[in-house]
């Protein structure tokens, strides 16, 4: 069953949902760790794990389909070349994220999201 299988909205349109998932994602791949709140490091977390797992792959098919999650052929190519290399022998588990607190403004939970 697929239960909750869905993402979250984050408050946001889809357009602009799907705009912050690839910017964060970009963010995390270029500077290898990145602090945000909690809820968009869980939902960036799953989106970076889909696009190692692609890279992990290698072949032509996984990097079109990562260019098209994250359309940037710079990040794309970091992506295959360096970092999956890293994680040939482990099945998941490519990021973690460390909580770091509360926000001063408005108490929102802020997290540090890296690759592990």
């Amino acid at each position: 069953m697929r239960h909750k299988k869905g993402n979250r909205k984050l408050s946001k349109p889809t357009d602009q949902r799907i705009a912050l998932l690839r910017s964060l994602s970009l963010s995390l791949i270029t500077h290898s760790k990145i602090k945000t709140t909690d809820v968009r490091a869980k939902e960036a977390q799953k989106y970076v794990e889909r696009l190692v797992t692609l890279a992990k792959k290698g072949d032509l098919h996984s990097r079109r389909l990562a260019l098209k999650l994250l359309p940037n052929k710079d990040a794309i190519a970091s992506l295959f070349n360096s970092i999956a290399k890293n994680y040939t022998d482990k099945n998941g588990g490519y990021t973690r994220i460390v909580k770091l607190g509360f926000r001063k403004g408005d108490s929102t939970p802020v997290s540090l999201l890296e690759f592990s």
